[in-house]
């Protein structure tokens, strides 16, 4: 199978010290891979670089094709990272049709995304009102916009009681049923092994 996500002997220094050291991998469609590692491990990092953030010390990620960075790259990319922000003042809904707007996703996707995420009661909520598992719930419906290509999740399950967490693995390997590759980062072993397809 092809890979959407190819990343060829990366590496990453920063300041004199090596944060990444010749990674290679490959994720293909409706694959789930998990990255693995401690805090400060350099997974945010490659994150960064498949996004076209940061530029690797050398090497060369491309995704769907597009070298990393390139607004091709980009347009099939979605991300969801560790620690999520919305504006306060604006409601979920409001912020999931701000994003659906940017990426140019019909504006009827929008109660769908907050319904898979389960807040649709709480989408006429300011943002400022929410708990920590509601904004990551909120960030995953902003990232599930527009069937992604490539979904990449930086420790997505942090601040989601078990519940959340479970519905939250059942929504990704919906979308990798229909295509995704997803890659996400955690430091939980037990948590992912049975939840993705690679380690």
């Amino acid at each position: 199978m092809t890979s959407l996500l190819n990343i060829s002997n990366v590496s990453m220094c920063f300041a004199h010290r090596d944060v990444l050291s010749d990674v290679s991998f490959d994720v293909a469609p409706g694959e789930r891979v998990a990255l693995l590692g401690h805090n400060g491990a350099g997974k945010t990092t490659l994150f960064r670089i498949i996004l076209g953030f940061l530029n690797p010390s050398a090497g060369q990620i491309t995704v769907n094709g597009a070298v990393s960075g390139t607004a091709a790259a980009r347009n099939a990319v979605s991300y969801l990272p560790e620690s999520v922000s919305f504006p306060k003042l604006l409601t979920g809904r409001e912020t999931v049709a701000f994003y659906a707007k940017l990426k140019g996703v019909a504006p009827a996707a929008v109660d769908q995304v907050l319904a898979d995420v389960d807040l649709t009661d709480a989408a006429d909520q300011r943002c400022g009102t929410y708990s920590k598992g509601m904004r990551q719930r909120l960030g995953l419906a902003q990232a599930m916009l527009g069937d992604p290509k490539l979904l990449l999740l930086d420790e997505p399950t942090s601040g989601l009681d078990p519940l959340a967490r479970q519905r939250f693995y059942h929504l990704i390997s919906k979308m990798a049923e229909r295509g995704t590759a997803v890659l996400l980062s955690s430091h939980g072993l037990s948590e992912i092994e049975a939840r993705t397809d690679r380690v």
